[in-house]
């Protein structure tokens, strides 16, 4: 009865830490997007992340923004407009795989469209994809080692 009641407790245990995060939970647990994650504080797409989506994210990294010149960085986390359109530059409707991914334009949440080539490894404009499909449970994040800001 005792091998019972722990195996009852670790599966318990097992089975809530297997719950499902939302985009923003799954990049903020990665450790490797605080800035992603205060800029999207900063423009109000926080709630929007965690919404049903699906959503693919071409997500930079901290090393991303910081190739963004600390001044041109602070001045677009001060505009909310300008920040919501290069953030949601980044995102894409649906959730693509990497196996899915085809060369060519993709018409972006902004509006716009990211010019996807798959030639020499996948790049969205001019940002190499270094790691794919970390899956959450209304999307899936690709992350990027370049911030990509619209036409």
């Amino acid at each position: 009865i005792m091998k019972k009641a722990i195996f009852i407790a670790a599966f318990a245990v097992a089975a809530a830490s297997a719950q499902a995060k939302d985009i923003v939970d799954t990049a903020v647990a990665a450790g490797d997007f605080k800035t992603l994650a205060t800029a999207l504080q900063k423009a109000g797409l926080v709630e929007t992340l965690k919404g049903k989506g699906p959503f693919t994210v071409f997500a930079p990294t901290d090393a991303a923004f910081a190739k963004v010149p600390k001044a041109q960085l602070d001045a677009l986390l001060a505009d909310k407009e300008k920040l919501t359109a290069v953030l949601t530059y980044h995102v894409v409707p649906g959730k693509v795989m990497a196996k899915d991914v085809k060369a060519g334009q993709v018409k972006t949440v902004q509006g716009s469209e990211l010019t996807v080539s798959t030639s020499g490894g996948v790049k969205v404009d001019d940002a190499n994809v270094v790691k794919t499909d970390i899956v959450a449970d209304n999307g899936v994040i690709h992350v990027i080692d370049s911030v990509v800001l619209p036409k």
